[in-house]
């Protein structure tokens, strides 16, 4: 746990110049709700502030918004885009039948992703006005509304191919892009050199991991193929054991997790934060309880934690009232040493300072 948290930048804030490193070493920012991927980075870094990734987002163009890990919405830096489209690429579960059979052909989706490359050309585009361009350029407005039944499912296809990105709203619409034109630069990779540039990622950051854990954060079906793909790193992985699990390891990490020392380090992580998302079917491991449930909620829900010491040790949830940020902090267990509710309590603040509120806090009994 303290080997984690340390390489999840928990134990110690890192200054704001070093934001788009800690982007790429915990592999991406979870941004279903882009508020937790703010909240991410302020959990790691210091003197963060909310409009920071916005303007990295649309400004710098120094982070790029797309579908990567399980097909969900993640920010990426952009320099690394294309290493990580090119490993994307490698999923293809858009080739299956199960898939086709519920939205389109092979033959269809290559039409799709074709006019999507040229309608996106240099232009930012809304949905609506995407899916009138396919049309168009496919003579088949068929195809072209299929663009409007489904969110996501056959746009991501085109984004794992590098070929969509998420541009600027325009108001309240979502905008694509194309993130050649858009990031400027690109350079292709190698797909199978991607994809073990990744694996060594996610190990670095969130190992020992089971080949389960990595099949799980990748969002592939198959343990056994997760199990390949880490074995393809040859003696760059070694196999161990944690509390009687087989799992992988980077080799060059092993000195540093037999060493590892406790940490008293404590924060609030924000819902869909890495570290949890990444510690999914080891979480009963990283808490002092049977309380999965409590975090890994129905329908993909993951509440905020609070951790301590790399430990998830309970929720949190905050509510705006009026100029106000009302702070609850719900441990597993009680009572809670000084030391980690002080802390608890100073990353509160911090939290309200983020948000531009005045805090109040309340703790409620296990």
């Amino acid at each position: 746990m303290a080997w984690r948290s340390a390489r999840h930048h928990l134990d110690e804030r890192v200054p704001a110049k070093a934001m788009l490193d800690v982007v790429a070493d915990i592999a991406g920012l979870h941004a279903q709700v882009m508020s937790s991927a703010e909240l991410t980075l302020a959990a790691r870094v210091d003197g963060v502030a909310p409009n920071d990734v916005r303007h990295a987002l649309w400004e710098e163009r120094s982070l790029v918004k797309t579908w990567a890990m399980r097909g969900t919405l993640h920010l990426l830096p952009a320099a690394e885009l294309p290493r990580w489209q090119a490993a994307l690429s490698t999923r293809r579960n858009w080739e299956t039948g199960a898939w086709q059979r519920a939205f389109v052909s092979r033959q269809e989706l290559e039409r799709l992703n074709d006019a999507v490359a040229q309608a996106l050309d240099g232009r930012l585009l809304t949905r609506e006005e995407l899916a009138a361009a396919v049309g168009e350029l496919t003579g088949s407005e068929e195809l072209g509304a299929k663009l409007r039944e489904s969110w996501g499912a056959l746009l991501k296809p085109a984004a794992a191919l590098g070929l969509l990105c998420f541009a600027p709203n325009q108001g309240q619409q979502v905008r694509f892009t194309r993130p050649d034109t858009w990031l400027g630069g690109w350079t292709d990779h190698d797909p199978d050199q991607a994809m073990a540039e990744v694996t060594r990622r996610f190990l670095a950051a969130s190992g020992p991991v089971t080949r389960e854990d990595f099949a799980r954060w990748w969002g592939i079906p198959s343990p056994a193929r997760g199990g390949r793909l880490l074995e393809r790193l040859g003696s760059e992985v070694a196999r161990v054991e944690v509390e009687g699990t087989a799992a992988y390891a980077l080799a060059a990490d092993l000195p540093g997790l037999a060493e590892a020392g406790g940490s008293r380090a404590v924060r609030l992580l924000p819902a869909f934060d890495q570290y949890v998302v990444t510690a999914t079917r080891q979480a009963e491991h990283l808490m002092p309880g049977p309380f999965k449930a409590r975090v890994y909620r129905p329908q993909g829900w993951l509440s905020p934690v609070l951790l301590v010491g790399g430990r998830m040790d309970g929720t949190w949830r905050q509510e705006a009232k009026g100029r106000r940020l009302l702070v609850t902090i719900e441990p597993f267990t009680g009572p809670r040493p000084a030391w980690a509710r002080r802390a608890a309590e100073a990353e509160a603040e911090r939290l309200a300072a983020f948000t531009g509120g005045e805090l109040e806090l309340r703790w409620a009994d296990p």
